[in-house]
């Protein structure tokens, strides 16, 4: 039996749920140096605006904005359950994108779910690099 993608986010939440305790391990900064490493290229915040807010027509036809808000500095919604999603973006939400293990589970569960397939590492750090210049 094939789970929902919205039902099997759940570890999402529960991800973000950590205790802000918790010692980050990394900064969106580095983040995005490294993703950019590894695909050989610039990252592009207007692509990563574009990927954020494509429906990809998949099960539900969702887009990332669809459970983070069309403004990721603001708290999101998940799409089928309701519950609140602390804001994405940096700036908004400092304790985003300093866990690099929590990053990577986002990044895979949610790019299967939603665009079909792993981000690469380029759509990684086009994304990254538009939430990093949106303002609180």
């Amino acid at each position: 039996m094939r789970l929902s993608p919205l039902l099997r986010c759940w570890p999402l939440a529960f991800a973000a749920a950590l205790p802000a305790g918790a010692a980050p391990d990394t900064t969106p900064q580095k983040l995005l140096a490294a993703y950019t490493a590894q695909a050989g290229a610039p990252a592009s915040p207007e692509r990563g605006e574009k990927l954020f807010n494509t429906n990809f027509g998949r099960d539900l036809g969702l887009s990332c904005a669809s459970c983070h808000g069309a403004a990721p500095q603001k708290n999101g919604k998940h799409a089928l359950s309701d519950k609140k999603i602390a804001p994405l973006a940096p700036a908004a939400n400092p304790a985003r994108f300093t866990d690099r293990t929590a990053v990577e589970l986002n990044f895979r569960m949610n790019c299967k779910d939603v665009v079909g397939r792993e981000c690469t590492a380029s759509e990684k750090a086009d994304v990254l690099s538009w939430l990093l210049t949106l303002k609180p």
